[in-house]
């Protein structure tokens, strides 16, 4: 079923990793650590890589790379296994290689020449370039957390991506994945709609009032096109 919306934002705006960028740090830990936990607990153990990252982007800024290095030394602590810093390095150089999820040059073709596309994500400005490119459709803006000095969820993010492009939040429509990371925050800071892709790694939680799309190809109907 299509969704059809009325509203018309000045600005979408888009997570990229997991959004439409493919995101691959699970893939890469079952191949890196497969020697170290057993098949059966790795879904356990990327979930716990998982919640690590989100814990270590909490408190103020600090370089992504060391963001990840901490999130996987931390993990194989918890883990009782070795990790290194290099490990935790592989993962910071290998995010620039990612490509988009298959839905999402189509979808946005059919939106950037009517409403201009943005994207705040939690990379840093030497990484993220290279996603952008590979998404296959041109950008109004790309907002970094090196550039806000904060990562998402914290608000502070939020706040210098609407300083930088003069736009009040209840004119833009917010795109992501991830309710902890985006929706939540931008559910909270009042933004006039917001879209749930559902990538299949979080659960829908209808408290925040996203609306609910299988992929990019379904944002046209949330602007009326």
């Amino acid at each position: 079923m299509r969704i059809m919306s009325s509203f018309r934002p000045k600005y979408i705006t888009f997570d990229c990793y997991g959004t439409l960028t493919r995101f691959r740090m699970g893939e890469m830990a079952r191949e890196m650590f497969a020697d170290r936990i057993p098949a059966d607990s790795m879904d356990a153990f990327i979930r716990d890589f998982a919640s690590y990252r989100l814990d270590e982007i909490l408190g103020p800024w600090k370089p992504y790379r060391d963001v990840l290095v901490n999130a996987i030394l931390r993990t194989a602590k918890l883990w009782g296994i070795k990790a290194t810093e290099a490990e935790g390095e592989a993962y910071y150089l290998a995010v620039p290689t990612w490509g988009p999820h298959p839905d999402v040059a189509a979808g946005l073709s059919k939106i950037a020449d009517k409403i201009p596309l943005v994207i705040l994500s939690n990379a840093s400005n030497d990484q993220i370039h290279s996603n952008v490119e590979k998404l296959g459709a041109p950008f109004h803006r790309v907002y970094t957390a090196q550039m806000a000095q904060a990562y998402k969820p914290r608000m502070q993010a939020f706040e210098y991506m609407l300083d930088q492009l003069g736009c009040a939040p209840e004119h833009i429509l917010h795109v992501s994945s991830s309710y902890r990371y985006d929706l939540m925050t931008a559910h909270d800071m009042r933004f006039g709609m917001r879209a749930f892709v559902n990538r299949g790694h979080e659960p829908l939680t209808p408290y925040y009032g996203a609306v609910e799309i299988p992929d990019i190809g379904g944002l046209p109907g949330l602007v009326g096109l």
